[in-house]
This record gives C-alpha cells, structure tokens and sequence, in this order.
C-alpha cells in the first residue's frame, strides 16, 4: 500500500487537471475628481489668486505679468517701499571718569583687558556737576551733536572719528566734547580696572605711575545703538535689571 500511495501522489496530478485558482477580489478603482468639479475648484478667485502669489515667491515664471507701480495714498505712483535697516545693537563697557576738581571723561571698550579704548571724549561738564546731575535725576540724557556742513569732508568720515561736538546735558547747551587719544594715564587707569566690569567709586592718587590725583569713576556695561552713519548711543544697563540711574549718551550728525 505504501508502493501505490507513492505513485498516486507524484502520478496522478500529471493526468488531473490544476484546480483553478480562487478568484481575489478586485482592487478598488482610484476615485477621480470629476472634470466639472475640478474646473470648479481651479476657477475659484481665491484659488487664482493663491497660485499667483506662489508664482510670484518663485520667481520662475514668464507668465506672470507686472503689476505695474504701487499707488501710495496720495494717489501718486512710486516703486515698491524698502523697509529701513534695523539698529544693530551690541554690548560694550562704557566708563565715566574724571578728577574731583576735573571734568569728566567717557571712555568706551570692547574688551575690557585692553587699554586702547574704541571711543574716548573729553567732556567740559565738571564732574561735579555731573554727579549732583545724576543725584538730583534718575533721568540724564548727554547729547552731543556736529554739523556735516561746519568743516569740510565732515559728513563723510565715521562718527566716531568727528573730532569736536556741541555738548548738551538734559537738554542744556555746557560747552564742547573733545575726542582724544588715551594718553600714559588714561591707560594706567584703564589697567587699573581691567578686572571690574560694574562698579563706582575712587581710585586714590599714587594709583599706578601716572595717577597724580584722585579719580571718580562709574564703570558699567551699556547698550550700543547704531541707528545710521549719522547716530550711536549708548544706553546704561542696570545690574540685574534693577531700577536706578538711567543714562545715556547720544551721537548725533545734522546734515
């Protein structure tokens, strides 16, 4: 029986027919968006108007025509408005300082180990008065200010480099603002306080080798605005952003 049960099995499927397959059932056909809907959805405004904008942020496209000139309110025609430059602001140590019986001094660093500082005016306020100033108001605003057309090739160097300015303190005129170049005792007393970033207080004579005289100083970190070639400002910033003394020098050019 075991001889015969082998040939039926390997020879009896030679003689039979395969048995059919049993039937799958077909895939869904893929709805299609009818043609009338679909010229619907396309000839909607809104549609127009969305495919339009994307062409224009391409910029690939030769079928999209100009607008034409914008109309202001006035009803006259000009190119397309450029939004002005933003202000860069940056972080800097700004330093009032001045003899007691001296006037002050403003002097501006980058970096507070080096003794070449980036700005250094020479104010005619006594510093006296700037401190019954700052007592007497929380509020002080120094402005000094240049014309572009008082000395020739003026309105063209950096702001910076202006080497005189019309010197105004809460908005009265006190004199002049001098830029100078930081002599042997600007620097000693600028290496005195290489590791002070905040502080105020006095630097005793005989400080270093070329301090003669007591120093009054008020060192701090500022805020400095450049809002064009023709303004810089600098801004105290507070420690910790406490409430107290707020002042600010501005550099301005009139053209």
């Amino acid at each position: 029986m075991t001889k015969i049960d082998t040939l039926r099995r390997f020879i009896l499927p030679c003689f039979a027919p395969p048995l059919a397959a049993p039937p799958t059932a077909a895939a869904p056909a893929k709805k299609r968006i009818s043609t009338s809907l679909r010229d619907y959805i396309y000839d909607d405004p809104r549609v127009q108007e969305l495919n339009l904008d994307l062409d224009r942020v391409r910029k690939g496209s030769d079928d999209v025509e100009d607008d034409g000139p914008v109309w202001d309110a006035a009803g006259s025609t000009s190119p397309l408005a450029v939004a002005p430059p933003r202000p860069s602001k940056t972080m800097a140590i700004g330093t009032i300082f001045g003899p007691r019986r001296g006037h002050v001094w403003f002097c501006v660093q980058h970096d507070r180990l080096s003794t070449k500082p980036s700005l250094l005016l020479e104010l005619s306020i006594p510093t006296q008065q700037l401190v019954k100033e700052m007592q007497s108001s929380e509020l002080v605003r120094i402005a000094l200010e240049c014309s572009a057309d008082s000395e020739p090739g003026l309105g063209s160097c950096p702001l910076r480099s202006v080497p005189v300015w019309t010197l105004s303190c809460d908005g009265r005129k006190l004199g002049f603002a001098t830029r100078r170049k930081a002599s042997e005792q600007n620097r000693s007393m600028l290496k005195t306080m290489q590791s002070m970033t905040v502080g105020a207080g006095v630097i005793p004579s005989g400080t270093g080798s070329a301090l003669s005289e007591e120093i009054m100083y008020m060192r701090a970190n500022y805020e400095h605005v450049v809002g064009s070639a023709d303004s810089e400002s600098f801004h105290l910033i507070n420690p910790d952003g406490c409430p107290g003394q707020e002042l600010s020098l501005f550099l301005l050019r009139t053209r």
